[in-house]
């Protein structure tokens, strides 16, 4: 049995809740492979050159939108989640030829940020972890909130037994109600749709047959990867990640979790989290980012948080959206 978190905002026994600073815009600044990162250097450079005027682009329409002060930072997401454990893909190997790759092409990065770290953030204070870590992933589970179904009749188990979260209704064949007659096919229904329907069924975890652990994919983490960008996630009143400042002239580990979940690689660079999100990704990413809006768009986010945040915008003249998945945009390039 896996224990669930039921409240990672604790705002009952906690009251307080933290507010982080904001930027007015985080951009996500392309995503590689670690075996790209390792064994193609020229295709992550040509994809960077690409990168650069259309995060320049983007900055500058911050500007018109936010003003010259626009507050505007910059963010890669490792996945080391799915392919840290190689060896020839440690951080010694692949951090330095990430961001020697990047200040060669001009594209400033400004936080370094874990895939893993979307599952289980460990706490790190003067670059050394402390304590126990945090089971983001679980928590966020348990926020989860399917549309009810009418007339499933109990055939498929709930999301939090499957880890199966769909937008709608699965279609079916139903049993035939007198002996002899053909079953009949009931199509998926989404929910609230318009006169047709995109139906979207999502696999959030599966069960590692060993440890009956559960092993995330990869559109929940993205979520949780969205959450931490937008600000929304609190454990014991206090942000799940506090952007960790990384020494130009240290030397880089040989694991991924001797990493800070976030590392802060600029001095005197904005915010990570952010109002408002932009992810510049490969066109393959396209049904990921339809997997996350959908999984935002079933969560039961702390209202006191999404408050904090309302109000922080208002005080700054900015309009939050009240539907988180609202807050993000995506530029789905393609793929040279």
């Amino acid at each position: 049995m896996i224990a669930v978190v039921q409240d990672y905002s604790e705002a009952t026994e906690n009251p307080s809740i933290a507010a982080i600073p904001l930027s007015h815009l985080s951009i996500e600044v392309g995503h590689f492979t670690l075996k790209e990162i390792a064994e193609d250097p020229a295709k992550v450079r040509a994809e960077m050159r690409r990168i650069v005027p259309l995060v320049a682009a983007f900055e500058e329409s911050a500007r018109r939108q936010y003003g010259p002060h626009a507050r505007i930072s910059s963010c890669y997401l490792i996945d080391d989640y799915f392919q840290g454990e190689h060896p020839d893909r440690s951080p010694a190997r692949i951090v330095p030829r990430l961001l020697t790759a990047a200040r060669e092409c001009g594209l400033r990065i400004d936080y370094l940020a874990r895939e893993s770290a979307c599952a289980q953030a460990e706490l790190f204070s003067g670059g050394v972890a402390v304590g126990e870590p945090i089971e983001v992933a679980e928590m966020v589970a348990a926020r989860i909130v399917p549309e009810p179904a009418p007339h499933e009749g109990g055939a498929r188990p709930p999301t939090s037994e499957s880890g199966w979260l769909c937008n709608g209704r699965r279609s079916s064949s139903a049993e035939p109600a007198q002996a002899m007659r053909e079953r009949v096919y009931r199509p998926p229904v989404v929910f609230s749709s318009g006169e047709h329907s995109i139906f979207i069924d999502i696999e959030l975890w599966s069960v590692l047959p060993d440890t009956g652990r559960r092993r995330w994919s990869c559109p929940f983490l993205a979520a949780i990867w969205h959450l931490l960008r937008l600000g929304m996630l609190r454990y014991h009143g206090a942000a799940v990640v506090d952007p960790q400042p990384w020494s130009g002239d240290a030397p880089w580990p040989e694991r991924w979790h001797e990493l800070p979940p976030v590392i802060a690689l600029e001095p005197g660079c904005q915010a990570f989290a952010a109002y408002q999100t932009l992810s510049m990704l490969p066109k393959r990413y396209i049904e990921v980012e339809h997997a996350v809006k959908v999984i935002l768009d079933h969560l039961d986010l702390d209202e006191e948080i999404g408050a904090q945040i309302a109000a922080s915008g208002a005080a700054e003249g900015i309009a939050v959206a009240a539907k988180v998945s609202e807050r993000q945009a995506h530029l789905l390039l393609d793929e040279s």
